[in-house]
């Protein structure tokens, strides 16, 4: 529209800041949500405006820091894997485990994530727990704040709906949501084992991520919404009586998440994991163990 107009972005954006004030902001702050998921919750507020000018979006970086604060948008420095349990460490990083495991069956590799949502006057979040097994949605919970409880009560629903065994790995990126110590305790209570993303890395979560697509073309762009009552109604709708007992999956050879699992109760054997092993050198083993 600015290149048919002949006008530069920022100018547009400045005459839209002096007529609609409050649409502006709404514009500004869609972006700056946009771009902190994009980047996976790791671009702080100097680094997001920077983004920000790179698309013409002109904005103060003391605006762009209050915006983040009010909406909860805490950017997590990655930090590397710490073998050994910190009890008293918030943010440690485990293993990434989705990339080894080969599933096989319900309950035994979960991957969680979050995305945001845009209403007219506010912005909300949803996390979600998939299994990998059968893209079906266990968990999800949408809140107005971008908190630790939003994703634990993600996972508590998941919990009293599925009831997995002991051994279930729960993968998720390394956001502060998931590295916290109430809801990594949360799994461990359920002898659940923690996996996360490796840094910049979103194929390992590639399952969740295309749910979210899913939603958001399937839904939340196909409909409005007056506030956060009304989304909450149509996503139980869309996941619970749609997208998960409707929907066929092409990944699932076009079956629902709740067909294909009905379909595999009773062939499903237990997943395997592969890990790396050194190689040896063949001269050395046979120079310790000469043939007789």
């Amino acid at each position: 529209m600015c290149q048919l107009a002949q006008v530069s972005r920022a100018g547009f954006y400045r005459c839209f800041q002096e007529q609609e004030p409050q649409a502006e902001e709404m514009e500004l702050r869609s972006s700056i949500q946009k771009l902190f998921l994009e980047h996976r919750r790791r671009y702080g507020y100097r680094r997001i405006t920077r983004a920000l000018r790179r698309e013409g979006l002109l904005a103060n970086h003391k605006r762009v820091q209050r915006l983040m604060r009010e909406d909860n948008l805490l950017a997590v420095q990655p930090k590397a894997f710490i073998s050994t349990t910190n009890s008293q460490h918030h943010h440690e990083v485990f293993l990434n485990l989705a990339s080894r495991i080969k599933v096989t069956g319900v309950n035994q590799l979960w991957v969680a994530d979050i995305t945001y949502i845009r209403l007219q006057g506010e912005f909300v979040y949803l996390a979600v727990i998939l299994d990998a097994f059968s893209r079906k949605v266990v968990g999800w919970e949408l809140a107005r704040t971008l908190t630790c409880d939003l994703t634990k009560t993600a996972l508590q629903r998941a919990l009293a709906a599925r009831q997995p065994a002991r051994g279930l790995i729960h993968h998720s990126d390394r956001g502060v949501q998931y590295a916290s110590q109430e809801y990594i305790k949360l799994l461990q209570q359920h002898e659940i084992v923690s996996s996360m993303s490796r840094p910049a890395n979103p194929y390992d979560n590639a399952s969740c991520e295309s749910f979210m697509k899913t939603l958001k073309w399937e839904e939340i762009y196909a409909s409005e919404y007056r506030d956060l009552e009304q989304l909450q109604q149509h996503l139980e709708e869309f996941i619970e009586g749609y997208y998960n007992r409707v929907r066929l999956h092409s990944a699932l050879a076009y079956l629902s998440p709740e067909e294909f699992e009905s379909a595999a109760a009773n062939t499903m054997p237990a997943a395997t994991m592969t890990f790396f092993e050194p190689q040896t050198d063949s001269r050395t083993d046979a120079a310790i163990n000469p043939s007789p």
